[in-house]
């Protein structure tokens, strides 16, 4: 019903969509499907953003590790959508974490009453907090309060000091302390242990979603970075790239908010001292192709002090390895401070730096295994959620009349993930429909 109205009321209706991830071509697709004319701007050559992939062989995977929870249903209903259900394939992959140079299993309350670094009791309290946390149906009496601190409280100082905190600082570095409870809440409560992959690589979904945008005449212009918006005086928004200026009626950026405010020097100063705020990490992955097995977990949480990286991520322990030409690959996944070190270094000393810990874990292990490596790097890939993050997350609509933002710094309190841009990128097309109405 509603897209009848949109086609004959708002068909010459023209936005630009900055950004070409998941967000991006979902708020594109369902602007096109109302009858806008919509241009996506990517400034890479693929779309797909911090979640886009690569060919090993002939299949897709991913740059950074990825998979999707069964309580992910804003995603699911898209795959579905897609056509792409058939593709879905769910399992409970093992996840460990990495204690004393052991692997332990802890991905269900079983594995939890059964992990022998904690003692009984300890095991017990900290099933109880993880329980108070799951079933919280909100978060909102949480807030204001850190997560350390709640779980030494209601779990005990030795969950917190051999489970959570490594996590923590792994995550978040000196910031570990400060990061809020709800999101902490997030975590556990919107998680499963059931794990879904659309085999093939998402890859397939996103270049799915590019081709529906085009069958209803819509622009993808990849390899384009967006260098300026700038409010027009009748009322339209001009986008700059290197190619020149297009106007649109208009726009979304899904860029971060911070950059979005460098683009759009119009936004008023009160706008930019709420909302240009806060800090973001880098996501760093190095892949390995092996000639055999490393461990026998699919997800290990890397909590022994001391490892130049945060969690091994045996993905051939999840999805079939015949279908990347029997590779068995292994990320070996960080988030950094976007001025460490690590991302100046090449590929190869990357390598030379993180082999030799993997003996720590396999002792059998070998450089001579590692057929294969590829390194990625993504600025702005995990905001730092402090007690005071909730009250600087903007609105859709921005003081510009036309302009909207909509980003990963709005899914709070859950956690980034692409079952949460879809939403948002739904929802945010709702009110765009709304406010025209």
């Amino acid at each position: 019903m509603l897209s009848g109205f949109f086609v004959g009321a708002e068909k010459q209706m023209q936005y630009a969509i900055l950004g070409g991830g998941i967000l991006g071509l979902t708020a594109a697709l369902r602007l096109a499907e109302r009858g806008m004319r919509v241009t996506v701007f990517e400034k890479e050559t693929a779309v797909g953003g911090l979640t886009s992939g690569f060919l090993v062989g002939d299949v897709w995977l991913e740059r950074f590790y990825h998979h999707i929870f069964r309580s992910d249903r804003a995603i699911t209903r898209l795959i579905d959508e897609m056509g792409l259900s058939d593709r879905l394939a769910w399992s409970r992959p093992l996840t460990s974490v990495l204690r004393g140079g052991q692997a332990y299993q802890l991905d269900s309350p079983s594995s939890l009453l059964r992990f022998p670094p904690l003692r009984a009791h300890e095991r017990i309290r900290m099933a109880a907090g993880m329980a108070i946390l799951r079933y919280l149906p909100s978060p909102g009496i949480l807030e204001g309060r850190v997560a350390a601190s709640w779980i030494r409280r209601w779990m005990g100082r030795g969950p917190y000091e051999l489970v959570w905190q490594p996590l923590l600082n792994s995550k978040f570095g000196p910031l570990s302390e400060q990061i809020a409870l709800p999101w902490f809440w997030g975590r556990l409560h919107d998680r499963s242990a059931e794990l879904g992959y659309l085999r093939g690589g998402f890859q397939l979904l996103y270049a799915r979603l590019a081709d529906c945008i085009r069958e209803r005449g819509g622009q993808l212009r990849l390899g384009t970075e967006v260098t300026g918006v700038v409010p027009e005086p009748d009322g339209r928004l001009a986008v700059s790239t290197a190619t020149g200026k297009e106007m649109f009626d208009g726009v979304i950026s899904t860029l971060p908010t911070r950059l979005t405010c460098r683009l759009t020097p119009a936004l008023p100063a009160q706008y930019r001292a709420r909302y240009d705020w806060g800090n973001a990490y880098g996501a760093h992955c190095l892949i390995l192709a092996l000639d055999r097995r490393l461990t026998e977990s699919y997800w290990i949480n890397i909590n022994d002090p001391g490892y130049p990286f945060i969690a091994l991520v045996e993905h051939t322990n999840y999805q079939d390895l015949e279908q990347y030409g029997g590779r068995h690959l292994v990320y070996l996944g960080n988030y950094r401070a976007m001025n460490d070190p690590l991302f100046d270094l090449s590929e190869d000393s990357v390598r030379a730096e993180f082999l030799p810990y993997l003996k720590r874990i396999n002792p059998r292990f070998e450089p001579s295994w590692v057929t294969e490596s590829w390194m990625f790097k993504a600025p702005y890939a995990q905001p730092i959620v402090t007690t005071e993050y909730r009250s600087h997350i903007p609105p859709f609509e921005t003081p510009i009349p036309g302009l909207y933002v909509a980003n990963m710094f709005q899914v709070y309190p859950h956690d980034r993930g692409q079952n949460y841009s879809v939403d948002l990128a739904e929802r945010l097309v709702s009110k765009i429909g709304a406010n025209r109405r």
